[in-house]
């Protein structure tokens, strides 16, 4: 509205100038060389414009004439980059697609319009990464790292082919430059991962207070690190600076409450120190929310000189937080086998073995214990030690395929931070078929050999172990197994074998 306003305005004082000149035409007189011109002052105003508009017409056509030379190079420029840009998408897109041949193809016509064009390099990488060119993909992340505007991608990748090679020197020293560059969150996890694999605590603390302060990582995971570091400084100096070891546990409880090897040890320490209320408020909230057996062990060992009775007191405590938690069950049913409370151990673990329900092998292996002590060595036992060495695995710390009985505060395979969950392993196709409740029979193909059972053989009842059915194709093989190291004065992970059946 405001443009068509002056617009018209504009108009306006036009036809008002002319109409002023045209009422007051006056005359101009030019005398040059003998000659004499005399013309109107409208008609001089008119030569005057169209002269300019000539010199300007002129002077475009000379500076077009002097700078073809660079208006052609410009084009031809434009015209290959456009070339170098249509190769670099169909790259890019082949490399995506996994077409080596249009990617390769795609390249060299890349490094022919575009020879110095950084993402020439990645494209170069990428050809070689789908060829199987590790060195081809190493020189090409070599030259974007020596480029500023590519450098932090050329350290990328070669920390990646680093890893991929298994030099974990090489990789981090790539990932600790990058990181001194900018602040990835890629670099910063690495960094943390390096210090962790290598138990240096510290430095991997310091690494994700850095991480956080950056804000690569967000609040709740800078908490969860921090709580799990704090967590491994505090198991290493339990022995030799409690006081430290305690504060650091307490700390990390604060900020992850539902760290379950914390809690632990934060309540060994405080019973120590002889914080025993403390201590069982501490335990009582992380059962109540994640019951674990290492914190039933806690909760029942807060007064060392507890008698049987007094223990079997408190698991019934601890139990009502969470009732009906095979957990709660399970630690109840010990502790009331202890003083021989046999009714009420067997009402305990009665909901994780009536019905249709699969006893674990910690359930089977107790309800072994609880028949021979309850009725002496009889098929029963025989059965239940059977059932147990087919029956479902517990709930076991697991990270990348290692299973262990301890918790630890990275992955020994890949050494990443806080890799170990809780968890029950799944079952592989035919490892436990079903078996009926009262059916002292072994499996006809297990997976993997049963424990041996107890020497008892009484006559009425006997394990008959079937010969395996024939298959068509190998079982799979199930993932081997490598329980974490253990100090040379620790018995070595807890074997819930037919022997024993303990479970914490």
């Amino acid at each position: 509205m405001w443009r068509l306003i002056i617009f018209l305005g504009f108009l306006a004082a036009l036809a008002f100038g002319l109409a002023w000149l045209i009422d007051r035409p006056g005359e101009i007189s030019i005398v040059w060389l003998d000659h004499r011109i005399d013309t109107s002052v409208l008609v001089a105003i008119a030569l005057v414009l169209v002269a300019a508009v000539a010199l300007s017409i002129l002077w475009s056509l000379l500076r077009l004439i002097f700078r073809a030379p660079s208006i052609f190079n410009y084009a031809r420029a434009t015209r290959r980059r456009r070339k170098g840009y249509e190769a670099l998408t169909r790259g890019m897109v082949a490399a995506g697609a996994g077409d080596a041949r249009a990617a390769r193809k795609a390249a060299a016509d890349v490094a022919r319009h575009m020879p110095n064009e950084p993402l020439g390099l990645l494209l170069q990488a990428q050809v070689a990464q789908l060829a199987g060119d590790r060195a081809g993909a190493e020189a090409a992340f070599a030259g974007m790292a020596k480029r500023d505007e590519t450098r932090l991608l050329g350290l990328r990748g070669l920390h990646i082919e680093a890893q991929r090679r298994g030099d974990a020197e090489a990789a981090h020293q790539f990932a600790k430059e990058a990181h001194r560059a900018a602040a990835l969150p890629w670099a910063g996890e690495a960094l943390v991962s390096h210090h962790a694999a290598h138990a240096d605590w510290s430095g991997a603390l310091a690494t994700v207070e850095a991480n956080a302060r950056a804000r690569t990582i967000d609040f709740k995971t800078a908490q969860r690190h921090r709580a799990v570091l704090e967590t491994a400084i505090a198991q290493e100096s339990e022995l030799v600076d409690p006081e430290r070891a305690l504060r650091l546990a307490q700390q990390a409880v604060k900020r992850a409450p539902d760290l379950t090897p914390a809690v632990a040890l934060a309540a060994r320490l405080l019973t120590r120190r002889g914080s025993l209320r403390a201590a069982s408020k501490m335990v009582e909230r992380a059962f109540a929310a994640a019951p674990h057996p290492d914190l039933a062990a806690a909760y029942l060992d807060v007064r060392p000189g507890d008698s049987n009775a007094d223990r079997l007191l408190r698991a019934k405590t601890l139990a009502k937080l969470a009732p009906e938690h095979p957990e709660s069950r399970l630690m109840l049913a010990r502790a009331a086998l202890a003083v021989r409370d046999f009714p009420t151990a067997r009402d305990a673990i009665a909901p994780l073995i009536a019905g249709s329900a699969r006893p674990t092998a910690r359930a089977c292996l107790l309800m072994a214990e609880i028949e021979e002590a309850e009725n002496g060595e009889t098929g029963l036992v025989r059965e239940w030690l059977a059932r147990g060495s087919r029956a479902p695995r517990d709930a076991a710390w697991t990270a990348d395929g290692i299973v262990s009985s301890r918790w630890a505060p990275v992955s020994p395979v890949t050494g990443k931070l806080d890799a170990f969950r809780w968890t029950t392993q799944m079952e592989q196709a035919g490892l436990a078929p079903p078996e009926p409740m009262l059916a002292p029979i072994a499996p006809s193909a297990p997976a993997e050999p049963p424990a041996t059972p107890a020497p008892v053989e009484p006559p009425a009842i006997e394990v008959v172990a079937l010969p395996a059915a024939p298959q068509s194709a190998p079982a799979p093989a199930r993932p081997v197994v490598f329980p974490l190291p253990t100090p040379p004065d620790d018995p070595g992970p807890e074997i819930e074998a037919a022997t024993h059946g303990r479970a914490f």
